[in-house]
């Protein structure tokens, strides 16, 4: 089960108590979902989900709120990798024609559909539900595994406006921008996709989401650590190769003896202990030096392995 399929059926289970707010729930589900037919007069409303959960809920609050019975298809797709989906039809004219005007869709007093939704929204606990709506009917949701993606796609650029105005007054910076001339409402950043969730009453996968971005973000710090021992693991042991390169290659021009006491001590000990850091080596001379006091020592039998190297260069 996807991410996005356990969202909807979780959402699919919610029934407010409150008759405004389911009402506005079905007005965003048959609003987002389906397609109207007027043909001699007479309306037929179809309304098409791929989610068995939401076509129950539809159906239920056909029945309860407006004791309208629906016919219920299903189609299987022989296409490959094509969803499966489910059809409701009501073709009695009045009971559409009546489901339509109590659910803000269609303005019978000019006969054309309805382009505000506030009409509906009588509450403001009827915003939240019709949100819910809206997501059940036309959106999805990334795996936060993956990804942090939420989308609703609408087909009417005013709708979308409205939905955006909506989403604004519940505190949501929604963006939008078209695809296969169709609005796209998106969002992409993780915080704005937990307060979706938490308002549309998602609060189980609010939670998973929670839990998987908390996880990526442990795991990133985890690598960003581990990268940067790595790299500092690196570094020391570059420097301390460079260091016994230098040493041996006095040793073997002018020896050892030849370099100032302190010198010759940090020699040989950078010698006998190739592995070790310079905080620690600094520790191994008697009497201990500062990790900047073993450096510059090193700093100087580089210095001497360079300008040994150049004259044998020139010579």
């Amino acid at each position: 089960m996807t991410f996005s399929l356990a969202v909807k059926n979780e959402l699919a289970r919610i029934f407010d108590k409150n008759k405004c707010c389911n009402l506005a729930e079905l007005s965003a589900l048959i609003k987002s979902s389906s397609s109207i037919q007027i043909t001699g007069g007479s309306f037929k409303l179809t309304f098409v989900t791929a989610n068995a959960a939401v076509a129950r809920k539809v159906i239920k609050f056909l029945k309860v709120l407006f004791e309208i019975q629906s016919n219920v298809m299903y189609f299987k797709r022989r296409c490959f990798k094509k969803k499966n989906f489910y059809v409701l039809r009501i073709l009695e004219h009045s009971s559409v024609l009546n489901l339509l005007v109590k659910l803000g869709i269609w303005d019978n007093n000019i006969n054309l559909p309805v382009v505000d939704i506030t009409k509906v929204l009588n509450r403001d606990c009827c915003f939240k539900a019709y949100l819910r709506g809206v997501f059940l009917a036309s959106g999805s949701i990334n795996d936060p595994k993956s990804g942090y993606h939420m989308e609703i796609v609408v087909n009417n650029t005013k709708y979308a406006k409205s939905i955006l105005n909506l989403m604004d007054k519940l505190g949501v910076d929604a963006k939008t921008c078209m695809r296969k001339n169709k609005s796209i409402i998106y969002l992409k950043d993780s915080e704005r996709i937990i307060k979706v969730l938490s308002i549309i009453g998602a609060h189980s996968a609010l939670l998973d989401f929670e839990n998987a971005r908390i996880y990526k973000s442990v795991r990133g710090q985890v690598n960003r650590l581990v990268n940067c021992e790595t790299a500092n693991l690196n570094k020391t042991v570059n420097a301390a190769v460079r260091q016994v390169e230098n040493i041996r290659y006095i040793a073997d021009t002018i020896g050892l003896d030849n370099l100032t006491p302190a010198l010759k001590e940090a020699a040989e000990l950078r010698l006998n202990y190739p592995d070790v850091g310079l905080k620690e080596l600094g520790e191994l001379l008697d009497p201990p030096i500062s990790k900047s006091g073993i450096n510059h020592r090193m700093r100087k039998l580089e210095e001497i392995a360079s300008s040994l190297k150049n004259k044998e260069f020139k010579s």
